[in-house]
């Protein structure tokens, strides 16, 4: 099945489609800014530490709660529930993504996935008291809204831009993400600070930051909604509507096994990246329970994090340029199991040691994924976007439940968050391993796709 539009943009003639796609690139752009704050703001930086407090509220004398009947340690629970937000996930993306290339309509599913998401994160005001239950089952919601989502929206990014614009357009848009999680954080922090001059409690501040962050993804997102354009398909004959989405799925699955190359990055990305977005779930987590830092404290970090990695998604871009994609995400990959090492010797109560930890992992967070995404992209059939990117959402953000589950396991059995932590190094060196043996450029031409003069 091809689109009608063919995947490579630069088939568009003159000015007016070379205006219409930076048109939608600025569109594409905004939907990165209207999610990030999720991942900033509840993800990282909030829900974390409020729902293990509220976990440990109703936790009984020996600190474990029973969901489902299940003894889990309270301090596991937040952990624990992102890998299964992030199995939910897995098991709804391939289906999206083969339902959108079939269709051509990405836009209509991005719109679902983008307010079911919202609406979770802005029900996280109700969440008081010792509701760990409720926060669980919105998180799930939430998170698995989220993943869906960037299907959809990463399957633009070939549509949009030609082979030699992917590095630059993708790192603008998780610079456009960097941007408004920092915005957003400084005004939360504001809120958290003043509370009492505000007349609110520090809970209801929490819930107030957590639900603000659902109104804006659902604000923002009408941006690219509005920019962006489904391209129309040609139905292969014979193709049915409903029954055959399933063996889409089972079509999808069979054809990547044509690709084997495509298959040796994502199974490296799988690893490398369940390590990342381990850290960034977590890191609020083991700052404030093992390191014993204030709210107010994460927030700062956080939002240097957020700066930070602005200059890291731009800057490792322009390095991609100059070295290629795949070298600048070695480099980065080193740097990473380097910082995690070194935040398992932090000490205690020393909050300029922590910020200097969220500076190195800033300047690498959003270049590692920028570029990753864009590398992928050109491994990618043309046609097969929205399927092979649910593919890579299983690596990204639907496959990245072992990370969590190792962590809370090894918090449960140990009961330290150093353990914990030092265990994600492990993610970092395996896939730096297992993409270092990929031929990227060999790759690109077994997917039928032309060669950039740096990758």
């Amino acid at each position: 099945m091809r689109t009608t539009e063919e995947a490579e943009p630069g088939a568009e003639d003159g000015r007016a489609g070379a205006a219409a796609r930076k048109r939608e690139q600025h569109g594409w752009y905004f939907y990165d800014f209207a999610c990030s704050v999720y991942s900033t703001s509840v993800l990282t930086v909030f829900l974390g530490p409020y729902l293990t407090a509220v976990a440990k509220a109703a936790a009984d004398s020996e600190g474990y709660v029973h969901p489902l009947g299940i003894p889990v340690r309270a301090g596991s629970y937040f952990a624990y529930t992102v890998s299964v937000s992030v199995i939910v996930a897995v098991l709804i993306m391939p289906l999206v993504g083969a339902v959108a290339d079939r269709t051509g309509r990405k836009k209509p599913l991005l719109a679902v996935t983008a307010y079911t998401g919202a609406a979770a994160t802005a029900g996280m005001f109700f969440l008081d008291g010792d509701r760990y239950l409720l926060g669980g089952l919105l998180l799930i919601v939430a998170n698995a809204a989220l993943a869906v989502s960037m299907v959809l929206y990463n399957a633009f990014l070939p549509q949009i831009s030609t082979p030699d614009e992917r590095d630059t357009v993708s790192s603008r848009g998780w610079a456009f993400g960097y941007t408004s999680g920092a915005l957003v954080l400084l005004l939360n922090l504001v809120l958290y600070q003043g509370h009492d001059s505000f007349g609110i409690s520090e809970g209801v501040a929490v819930r107030i930051c957590l639900a603000s962050a659902g109104l804006w993804w659902g604000a923002f997102a009408l941006i690219p909604l509005r920019r962006l354009r489904d391209r129309a398909v040609v139905r292969e004959p014979g193709a049915g509507p409903a029954v055959s989405r399933w063996r889409q799925l089972v079509a999808t699955l069979k054809d990547m096994r044509r690709y084997p190359l495509t298959l040796s990055f994502l199974l490296a990305y799988l690893i490398y990246n369940d390590g990342v977005q381990t850290v960034i779930s977590q890191a609020s987590v083991y700052g404030s329970e093992e390191l014993e830092l204030e709210q107010s404290t994460l927030i700062v970090a956080v939002l240097l994090v957020q700066v930070l990695a602005v200059v890291g998604a731009l800057g490792m871009g322009r390095l991609a340029r100059v070295y290629g994609a795949k070298r600048t995400i070695l480099g980065s990959l080193a740097a990473w199991g380097l910082t995690l090492a070194a935040g398992y010797f932090l000490p205690a109560r020393t909050p300029v040691w922590f910020f200097a930890l969220a500076a190195m992992i800033g300047l690498v967070l959003g270049g590692s994924q920028a570029l990753s995404r864009s590398l992928f992209s050109h491994l990618v059939p043309a046609g097969k976007e929205a399927e092979y990117f649910s593919a890579y959402e299983m690596s990204d953000r639907g496959l990245s439940w072992v990370g969590p589950l190792v962590f809370g396991l090894t918090y449960q059995v140990t009961g330290s968050y150093r353990d914990a932590i030092i265990s994600l190094v492990f993610f970092f060196a395996l896939g730096f391993v297992l993409l270092a043996r990929v031929p990227v450029r060999r790759a690109v031409r077994a997917a039928g796709n032309p060669v950039p003069e740096r990758i």
